[in-house]
C-alpha cells in the first residue's frame, strides 16, 4: 500500500486519541466531584479509577483477539459504540445519584476505550516505516493530551462552577456525557463510511533474524514494556487522581474549581510535552529521552512529598510535562519487531494499564492514613521502573542470545 493511502486513516485514528483523552481528563474531576456530591471518601472515590482502568485489564485481550479476526476497523467501530453506550448511562447514574451505577457506566465506557487503544496504538506504529514508529505514535498521542487538557476545563466549569446544589451539579454531568456520546457516535459513523486499510504486521519486521522462531514472550523487550507500562500508568493515574485533593489540602486557599483549572494547566503542560518530545526525538533516541524524563520525575516527586508551599504544587504540575512521552514511547518500543504478534502484543501492553486501577487505591489508602502528600512517594518508585526499562529493558535481543541465556 502506498504512503498516500495512509493519510486519511491516520487522521481518523488520531481523532480517537483526542476522544479517549477527553474521557480521561474528566475522570479525575469526577473523582473529587463524587466526594462532594455523593459523599464518598477519598479512598472509595478511587474506585472510579479502578472501574476505568480495570476495564483495560479485563477487556484488552478479548479486544486483541477480536481484531485478529475482524481487523482494526471493526474493532474501532465496536469500541466507539461501547464508549457511547457508557457515556449515555451517565444520565441514569446521575438521575439516581448512584455511585455504584456510575462505576458500571464508567466500566462500559472504558471497555470501549480499551478497544480503541488496543487498535489505535499499534495501528499508528505500523502505518509507516518501523524506524519512525515512536515518532508517529508520540505525534498522534499529542492529540490525546489536547483532549486531556480540555476535560478538566469542562469539569471545573460545570461540575464545580458557582454555588449550585449537588443535584444541579449532577445535572451538568448528564449534559456533558450526552454531548460526548453524540460526538462519539458521529466519529463512529465516519469510520463506518470510510475504507480503512488492514496492515500485515509480519511484513514490517525490521530484522527478521531477531524475530524468527520466537514466541511472543521470548521477546524480552516486550515483557519489559508490560512491566514498565504497568508502573508508568500507575504513576500517571495516581498523580492525577489525588491532584485536586493535594492542592486543596495545602492550606493555600485553593478551591476545588481553582484546583481543577490547575489540573487542566498541568494537562496543558502534558500536551506541550508531547509535541515537544516528538520534536526532540528527531535528535535524541527515544529510550534516552525516556530515561532523562524518568529521572526528572523522580526528583520532582521528592519535592511534592517533602517541600511545603506553592513550589510543591508547581513541581506536581511539572511532572505532567515529563510524563508526556512515557506511554507512547514505552508502547512503541515494546511492540517493535513483533511482526505477526503485534495485535496480541498490543493487547498485553494495554492490559498492563491495570496499574492505573490498583495503585491509586493504595495511594488513597496512604492519603487516608497519613497525608495526600505522603501518598506521592508511590509514583517516585514507579518512575524508577520506567528508568530501568529505558536504560536496559527496551533492547531487542536476538533469538540466539535468548537461547544462550535460557
Amino acid at each position: 500500500m502506498n504512503k498516500s493511502s495512509y493519510t486519511l486513516p491516520i487522521i481518523l485514528v488520531t481523532s480517537l486519541f483526542f476522544l479517549w483523552g477527553l474521557a480521561y481528563g474528566l475522570l479525575d474531576v469526577l473523582n473529587k466531584h463524587s466526594q462532594e456530591t455523593l459523599n464518598v471518601t477519598k479512598q472509595r472515590s478511587t474506585l472510579l479509577q479502578a472501574a476505568y482502568f480495570g476495564a483495560y485489564f479485563l477487556v484488552a485481550l478479548p479486544a486483541g483477539l477480536f481484531m485478529n479476526k475482524a481487523g482494526y476497523r471493526k474493532g474501532i467501530i465496536l469500541g466507539l459504540l461501547l464508549y457511547a453506550a457508557g457515556a449515555l448511562l451517565f444520565y441514569p447514574s446521575a438521575q439516581n445519584s448512584s455511585f455504584p451505577f456510575f462505576l458500571v457506566a464508567l466500566f462500559i465506557l472504558a471497555s470501549g476505550l480499551t478497544f480503541l487503544e488496543t487498535a489505535a496504538n499499534p495501528y499508528i506504529t505500523v502505518l509507516g516505516p518501523p524506524e519512525t514508529s515512536e515518532f508517529r505514535l508520540n505525534l498522534s498521542q499529542s492529540f490525546n493530551g489536547v483532549g486531556s487538557f480540555i476535560g478538566p476545563i469542562i469539569g471545573g466549569a460545570l461540575f464545580f462552577g458557582g454555588k449550585s446544589s449537588a443535584d444541579s451539579q449532577l445535572g451538568s454531568v448528564k449534559l456533558v456525557y450526552i454531548a460526548i456520546a453524540a460526538l462519539v457516535l458521529t466519529v463512529a459513523f465516519l469510520f463506518v463510511r470510510t475504507p480503512m486499510p488492514e496492515v500485515r504486521e509480519e511484513e514490517l519486521v525490521v530484522n527478521k533474524e531477531t524475530h524468527t522462531g520466537k514466541s511472543l514472550f521470548q521477546h524480552t523487550h516486550f515483557v519489559w514494556a508490560i512491566i514498565a507500562q504497568f508502573f508508568y500508568v500507575a504513576a500517571q493515574v495516581g498523580i492525577a487522581a489525588l491532584f485536586i485533593n493535594y492542592c486543596t489540602e495545602k492550606g493555600l486557599g485553593i478551591t476545588n474549581e481553582k484546583a481543577a483549572y490547575l489540573l487542566s494547566g498541568s494537562l496543558l503542560l502534558f500536551t506541550v510535552g508531547r509535541f515537544a518530545g516528538t520534536a526532540i526525538m528527531k535528535f535524541i533516541s527515544p529510550h534516552l529521552l525516556l530515561a532523562a524524563y524518568a529521572i526528572f520525575n523522580m526528583a520532582l516527586s521528592v519535592v511534592v512529598v517533602w517541600v511545603p508551599g506553592m513550589i510543591s504544587i508547581y513541581a506536581l504540575m511539572a511532572i505532567f510535562f515529563f510524563e508526556s512521552i512515557m506511554f507512547p514511547t514505552i508502547f512503541a518500543l515494546g511492540v517493535k519487531n513483533l511482526g505477526a504478534y503485534t495485535k496480541k502484543g498490543a493487547s498485553y501492553i494495554i492490559m498492563s494499564i491495570v496499574g492505573g486501577a490498583l495503585v491509586p487505591y493504595i495511594m488513597g489508602s496512604l492519603a487516608q492514613l497519613y497525608s495526600t502528600a505522603f501518598a506521592y512517594i508511590v509514583p517516585m518508585v514507579c518512575f524508577l521502573v520506567v528508568f530501568l526499562f529505558a536504560v536496559y529493558g527496551y533492547k531487542i535481543k536476538s533469538h540466539e542470545t535468548i537461547l544462550l541465556n535460557a
